[in-house]
């Protein structure tokens, strides 16, 4: 069989769409008439979206703060504002105003009293805890403060 040769038809006859739409049957389908309605997608696919996701994320939270400022957090910080900028995206991230500052500062009390004074605090609920709580003692953990508030 040559792959190749069956992928250039496929496209050709179903065509390709990088963003999901119905179908001619009611299904929603996307890419090269993948019918999410019936097959979804496999947990490999998803993790394969989520990897490339998260590099988006870094990319925009790296445009935001800056290489050496994202640099010089470390790990788990960095993790914690990707974390953060993945949920809301880059243009809500810009908004936290006085919390990119305090990212700059190298300030993580007033990053993390800046991430609880929003309404995206109160919109994530347990995420939102376990996020402050990650930042202001720079180590991994409050996963039950997560699972309670859930």
């Amino acid at each position: 069989m040559n792959i190749q040769n069956l992928i250039e038809t496929l496209k050709r006859h179903e065509g390709l769409e990088l963003k999901p739409y119905t179908d001619t049957v009611g299904k929603l389908t996307i890419g090269v008439g993948r019918n999410l309605s019936d097959n979804g997608i496999s947990e490999l696919e998803a993790d394969f979206l989520l990897e490339n996701d998260i590099m988006n994320a870094y990319s925009d939270l790296v445009d935001v703060i800056g290489l050496k400022t994202f640099d010089e957090l470390g790990e788990i910080r960095q993790g914690v504002l990707i974390n953060m900028i993945f949920n809301l995206g880059k243009p809500r991230f810009r908004t936290f105003k006085k919390m990119i500052a305090a990212v700059k500062a190298d300030d993580p009390e007033e990053v993390a009293v800046q991430m609880q004074d929003s309404r995206w605090f109160n919109q994530v609920k347990g995420r939102g805890i376990e996020l402050v709580w990650q930042f202001r003692h720079n180590k991994i953990g409050a996963q039950d403060l997560w699972q309670r508030a859930g």
